[in-house]
């Protein structure tokens, strides 16, 4: 099943790299969700992506948004990734692959590079899956905040 835009999103729980559950229960009503699933902690194109996410941390969260990446990495390489890139956002360890498959997201030898946004009601607004294009997840992301902020207040 591909999850599509205006669908409601499925619901997650997961650990995180601090060792604490993370669910999206922990957001509806309150905040945008900018949910990515990356390939790989420390790789080239995933520790861009990341940086990229934390540079425009702030501007995030201007948008209501938080931001949580997803990986089938242990949750000791994301702390330490998280740690040694400054990463101001949760990493969740999806060792066994269950939000992986909720989100249609392909994970074998290389996991697939999407970006889910999800607005405070649990309604998906953006859909984007692309491996090589990881710099413009960022700005696709915040393109779609973009829109969904400008509705709930005009």
């Amino acid at each position: 099943m591909t999850l599509r835009v205006n669908e409601r999103a499925p619901s997650f729980k997961g650990e995180g790299d601090d060792g604490k559950q993370i669910s999206m229960d922990d957001y509806l009503g309150k905040m945008n969700i900018v949910l990515y699933f990356y390939p790989k902690d420390n790789s080239p194109g995933c520790t861009r992506e990341a940086c990229k996410f934390r540079d425009e941390f702030d501007e995030f969260g201007k948008l209501n948004a938080v931001i949580i990446g997803v990986n089938r990495g242990s949750v000791e390489s994301h702390r330490k990734f998280r740690e040694k890139r400054s990463l101001p956002f949760s990493i969740i360890s999806d060792r066994e692959g269950s939000i992986h498959k909720a989100y249609d997201v392909k994970a074998g030898l290389i996991s697939e590079r999407v970006t889910y946004v999800i607005d405070r009601e649990g309604i998906i607004r953006e859909v984007y899956n692309s491996q090589m294009n990881y710099m413009k997840h960022p700005d696709i992301a915040k393109e779609a905040l973009l829109k969904i902020e400008g509705s709930q207040t005009g």
